[in-house]
């Protein structure tokens, strides 16, 4: 199972991880739209931008979890999967 959907099952009882996943899923919403209107070279300073905030606040959220112990430290992820994940549900 995904880390996005063991979180999105955690965040019906945390309203701090649901405005967290909120943010997440936004900014990946944001780069996958950017990433599929790049054409050759133009655009692309847009989409490492977009990539760089989804991924500042995947990371966060991931700190947040962790913390909570809702996370164990020793979780992996991709990023391309994670937006993958996020755009499913």
């Amino acid at each position: 199972m995904s880390i996005i959907r063991d979180i999105q099952d955690l965040k019906k009882d945390d309203t701090h991880l649901t405005r967290l996943f909120e943010r997440v899923r936004e900014y990946a919403e944001l780069y996958l739209i950017a990433k599929q209107r790049q054409k050759g070279c133009d655009g692309m300073g847009e989409v490492a931008t977009l990539k760089d905030e989804f991924i500042y606040s995947l990371n966060g959220m991931i700190r947040y979890c962790k913390e909570k112990g809702y996370l164990s430290e020793d979780i992996s992820y991709e990023i391309d999967s994670i937006v993958r994940d996020i755009g499913e549900i």
